[in-house]
């Protein structure tokens, strides 16, 4: 539980320098710049939460969120072109995030006692609320919308995880099983440039 508490907290630094680095172009202040990063790393989790009628919030309850969202803004501002050059990174990261964040949002749902299918939609929502919501603050088109594999991954291995833990898979190689594949989805998609047949 350590380490998961600390890959938690990891994620929401990457999703925070992300979200605040998606404003670098657009002439927003270290105000603006925050409000984006912070709604990028907690956007998902906490409409999960409202939505599951969970409280309080994780950030909420617990203050280490906010300092690391705090951190990644930080560190977007000091070293934007540092961490721009690290885009590839990032990107690895934020797969790994999604990943996890898929698998603990679909855990977070069946313990409070909501339906399979519920919860693989709640463990896709944590994943990638947060982007949509930056995506749509900074006037981009949000990540759902393009053409790239990125929700679809994530629901793919909400539905294993799920799949698995009925067949009585041990949790821990239940959690790396479905996010290795939510990872492997994304990194092939992109890799050569798949995505999902258009509704034309």
């Amino acid at each position: 539980m350590e380490l998961q508490y600390a890959l938690e907290l990891v994620g929401t630094f990457v999703f925070a320098i992300s979200g605040a680095l998606a404003v670098r172009e657009k002439e927003h202040d270290l105000f603006g710049a925050g409000f984006t990063g912070f709604i990028t790393a907690i956007g998902g989790g906490t409409l999960r939460d409202i939505l599951l009628d969970s409280y309080p919030l994780v950030w909420i309850g617990d203050i280490h969120f906010l300092y690391a969202i705090l951190l990644g803004v930080v560190a977007a501002f000091i070293f934007p072109n540092l961490l721009s050059r690290l885009r590839k990174t990032f990107f690895l990261f934020d797969t790994l995030g999604i990943g996890f964040f898929t698998v603990l949002g679909v855990e977070k749902a069946l313990s409070l006692g909501v339906r399979p299918e519920i919860a693989a939609i709640m463990g896709m929502f944590s994943a990638v609320m947060g982007g949509v919501i930056r995506d749509t603050l900074t006037n981009d088109i949000p990540i759902l919308f393009r053409k790239e594999i990125y929700a679809s991954a994530c629901l793919a291995g909400a539905v294993i995880y799920l799949v698995l833990s009925y067949l009585g898979l041990e949790r821990s190689y239940n959690l790396l099983i479905s996010m290795s594949i939510i990872i492997s989805i994304r990194l092939i998609a992109m890799k050569y440039k798949l995505s999902l047949p258009r509704l034309d």
